[in-house]
């Protein structure tokens, strides 16, 4: 019988292989801290810590442990992964995260390089200057101040908060979003809106309050109009039919449905009557 095997071609023993024992110890911290602190941005705030005391390998590493438990639904392990969504999802920590993926990709690290999935322009353009983009429906008069907008995005008027929700700055943006007054429905009405910005989005996804909420992730992926640095690191938090929903979506980019039925082909299968163990009688 002759050898298949192609001139210089090297045997899967000298292959590159995926480097994550070096992350181990840094999974395991991180998947204590989910099982023990309750509060979402607490253990968001003490997760990214790690970013400083750690090299981008080991980050890399520890992440692609994390990505294999979520993608096998592994609730501290997904807990891990909405921590680290309010960071992988700033546009301030792109460059950053450009590096974890260039690790990732050298380590052959394919968890985390479908979570940091990007198409080709990585860069969050946030189209207009946000002082420069234009007021819709203010009331009539003279046009209300950055500052003012702001207050009154914290205030009580339910007339006014409905108004800023379609503000299209960020930063009254944020303010509502903390407004003890904002429904979930009022976020996701606010998620959906199109066109819209891509900072708008980035501020609804990191919200402490909302970004954790199931129908308001859905709403941010299913929006055409956010990006894509955006919506993949959230397809790895959605469930099963959110996922369905999303790979059915026509009008979403070929990379956030191709992320989508990635993730849905890697979720446990679904568990039926016939799953069950039998009866030991």
């Amino acid at each position: 019988m002759g050898d298949n095997k192609q001139p210089n071609e090297p045997d899967a023993s000298e292959r590159p292989q995926p480097r994550v024992s070096e992350g181990a110890k840094l999974a395991a911290a991180w998947l204590a801290i989910a099982g023990s602190v309750s509060d979402r941005e607490v253990r968001s705030k003490v997760i990214s810590r790690y970013v400083s005391s750690s090299t981008i390998s080991e980050i890399a590493a520890a992440l692609e442990l994390i990505c294999l438990r979520a993608e096998q639904a592994d609730p501290h392990a997904l807990d891990v992964l909405a921590s680290w969504v309010p960071y992988v999802t700033d546009e301030a920590n792109a460059d950053y995260w450009t590096l974890v993926r260039q690790a990732a990709e050298e380590r052959h690290l394919l968890a985390v390089g479908r979570l940091l999935r990007r198409r080709k322009r990585s860069v969050i353009d946030s189209g207009k200057d946000p002082d420069e983009r234009p007021l819709a429906n203010l009331p009539e008069g003279r046009a209300l101040t950055l500052g003012e907008r702001k207050s009154l995005a914290r205030g009580r008027d339910r007339f006014m908060i409905d108004r800023l929700l379609r503000d299209p700055h960020p930063q009254v943006i944020r303010n509502v979003l903390c407004n003890p007054r904002v429904i979930e429905d009022d976020i996701i009405r606010l998620a959906a809106r199109r066109p819209t910005y891509p900072d708008v989005q980035g501020e609804i996804a990191r919200s402490p309050r909302w970004g954790h909420r199931p129908r308001v992730r859905l709403a941010l992926v299913q929006n055409p109009f956010t990006p894509t640095a955006i919506s993949v690191p959230l397809i790895a938090l959605l469930l099963r039919p959110d996922l369905e929903s999303v790979v059915a979506a026509t009008n979403l980019s070929v990379t956030v449905r191709a992320a989508a039925a990635e993730r849905l082909q890697r979720r446990p299968p679904l568990r039926t009557e016939f799953d069950a163990d039998p009866d030991p009688t």
